[in-house]
């Protein structure tokens, strides 16, 4: 195998991390949707530590790698349009999914420090886990990223 082949495998496997992140996000929000229990949003922190590893991994992996790719491949290059979507994309995506972690993590640390002072419920904690800002943020962040694997598997413009 020559390097370009596991620069490839590396950002693949970046890019499948980012997609089980997005999903294991997108049960947690479904399995958490309008709970007002700040003992089972405490419940998933560990999940969703996880995922957020997963996030970080693939988002470095995937602009890294890709963008090694892009410039040591010959039929692609950096300038190429569906290489500069994918950049874009990755920008967006990062961003939308920052602001929607943000918010459900405050979110979380509130309900974990709820739950320790032992405050079953919380009205907060209901809003967040329906259609609020996070739950458009994370909506985004993942048509962002669906984006980004038509764009890679297609390459408009190549």
């Amino acid at each position: 195998m020559s390097l370009n082949d596991w620069i490839l495998a590396l950002h693949l496997l970046a890019a499948f991390s980012l997609v089980a992140a997005e999903v294991a996000f997108s049960i947690m929000i479904a399995a958490l949707w309008r709970t007002d229990s700040t003992e089972r949003v405490t419940s998933f922190m560990t999940i969703s530590r996880v995922a957020t590893v997963l996030v970080i991994v693939g988002s470095l992996g995937t602009i890294v790698f890709g963008v090694w790719l892009a410039i040591s491949k010959d039929p692609y290059n950096l300038w190429d349009f569906w290489v500069i979507a994918a950049i874009v994309l990755w920008a967006l995506t990062a961003y939308v999914g920052q602001q929607a972690g943000n918010i459900y993590g405050n979110v979380a640390m509130e309900a974990e420090r709820l739950a320790k002072a032992g405050t079953p419920t919380s009205p907060a904690v209901a809003e967040t886990f329906g259609q609020s800002r996070a739950f458009w943020f994370h909506v985004a962040a993942t048509v962002l990223v669906i984006l980004i694997l038509i764009d890679m598997i297609w390459k408009p413009g190549a």
